[in-house]
């Protein structure tokens, strides 16, 4: 038996490879499934099962095009609907994987579908769930995505703490947990930057899993703190369950080398977004005017999701030489298919072109110390929890994650500052500023990492949490 976990940082995603006897299972696979497909090729294997724990909402499964290039089954829990072939599992059917066992445990929370798979060894022991985002490594999924009708997240949460403790938390304490999400996932709320963990070790440590926990508590824990989440998210489950365009078909339309004067003609014609993909430093350097930065260096597809609201923009890349199908391929994970082609030579050809171009004012954390001596005005885009725990005093928190809230907030002939905690988010924040005619932003670079190296004032919001357990 093998079971490897191919998990993708940009998307905080767990994707696994299960294997025994020739025959594979692919759990929530990503939407470019040729790697898949290579590793079972290399292993003489044959893939048998796509086990779907849930409709994703953050990103687009590759279920449907894997099932299409190898002929595997794609399995959905109770309670499922798609508009292609599917097989909907019953609560605790058993899926047979050369000599192991796949049982499905219907665990409805996160969703109403969600479903929790236990692996069982060559034994016929319990060896490893994968929890999808139903049981994450120090948290659970958030009830509020699959709202529908008359079900509230209130009951969401209880349908989660009812399946927690009737099908998870009844197993041994040494079954391993391998959940679908990780540290930087919007499908929870304090996820752990660990990937794997063990039943036991969450009985402990998970929050969401004390013994002597109530099921009113539950609702109010897992409900306190949601954030409005991503635009996209709507439009991924809809992707999952009626299906989509070939990654194939994506990749062929976007990989097309345009010239400036190509790139122009297309802007116009199809008021494309013009998404320059490069490095941070690079992009204050010199950038096509009225273009977003949102860089591949970073979490990119979850940014494009939440900045970009309409998944349908045509759009036209800015990229790093050689980096145009990765982008493009990044870009489809989370549901936008609409590139029209990318600039050839790069930002470089526009310049050599003799293209006009802007540039973004970015100045050091102790030039900001001495601005602010002179009343400057300064934002802070970092999240809500960021900005509670220690913030500049008397600066306001604009989140990138609801930049296009805030537009009202922003002076817009004072010069005025931004700054994340590195400098990744605050330079897309000021791309985005720009592109709306806020000229009078200025970029900190280092973001709070190196404004905590000045004397600068700030608030630090310190929080005592105590959980005191006591038995007579």
């Amino acid at each position: 038996m093998k079971i490897e976990q191919i998990y993708t940082n940009c998307l905080s995603q767990g994707t696994y490879y299960i294997e025994s006897n020739g025959e594979v299972a692919i759990i929530d696979p990503l939407r470019e499934v040729q790697p898949y497909i290579d590793k079972a090729k290399e292993n003489d294997a044959t893939i048998k099962y796509i086990f779907e724990t849930h409709f994703h909402a953050d990103f687009v499964s590759g279920h449907i095009t894997l099932a299409e290039k190898t002929g595997a089954t794609i399995v959905y829990g109770p309670t499922a609907v798609t508009n292609f072939k599917t097989h909907i599992a019953k609560d605790l059917e058993s899926f047979k994987v050369g000599a192991i066992e796949i049982i499905a445990l219907h665990t409805p929370g996160h969703t109403m579908e969600s479903t929790t798979y236990l692996l069982k060894d060559e034994n016929g022991e319990d060896h490893a769930i994968f929890s999808g985002d139903t049981l994450f490594i120090g948290d659970v999924g958030r009830p509020d995505l699959a709202q529908k009708g008359k079900i509230t997240q209130e009951d969401l949460a209880g349908y989660l703490y009812d399946s927690l403790r009737t099908k998870i938390m009844t197993l041994s304490d040494d079954v391993i947990v391998y959940p679908a999400h990780g540290a930087g996932s919007a499908c929870g709320k304090h996820l752990s930057k660990e990937t794997v963990s063990t039943i036991g070790n969450q009985k402990r440590d998970n929050y969401a899993l004390r013994e002597d926990m109530t099921k009113e508590e539950f609702v109010k824990e897992v409900t306190n703190g949601l954030l409005p989440p991503p635009e996209y998210f709507p439009l991924n489950v809809k992707l999952n369950k009626e299906g989509y365009d070939s990654i194939d078909s994506i990749l062929a339309r976007g990989t097309k080398a345009l010239s400036v004067q190509e790139f122009e003609y297309i802007a116009e014609k199809h008021q494309a977004l013009l998404l320059d993909v490069r490095h941070q430093s690079d992009f204050i350097e010199g950038f096509i005017p009225q273009s977003i930065f949102i860089g591949l260096n970073g979490s990119f597809a979850p940014w494009v999701g939440a900045l970009i609201r309409d998944t349908k923009q045509p759009i036209l890349l800015i990229t790093p030489e050689g980096k145009e199908e990765e982008t493009i391929t990044r870009l489809a994970r989370v549901g936008f298919d609409n590139v029209l082609g990318y600039l050839k030579g790069s930002f470089e050809n526009w310049k050599r072109e003799g293209k006009a171009f802007d540039t973004l004012r970015s100045v050091s954390a102790t030039y900001l110390e001495k601005a602010l001596k002179d009343k400057a005005i300064v934002f802070d885009v970092r999240k809500p929890g960021e900005y509670d725990s220690d913030h500049i005093t008397n600066v306001q928190n604009t989140p990138l994650d609801y930049l296009n809230d805030y537009f009202n907030v922003f002076p817009n002939a004072t010069d005025f500052y931004i700054h994340c905690a590195g400098g990744y988010r605050s330079v897309i924040a000021a791309s985005i500023l720009k592109s709306r005619g806020f000229h009078n932003v200025i970029d900190v670079a280092g973001g709070y990492k190196a404004i905590k190296e000045t004397n600068i004032e700030r608030e630090l919001e310190v929080r005592y949490v105590l959980n005191v357990s006591i038995k007579s």
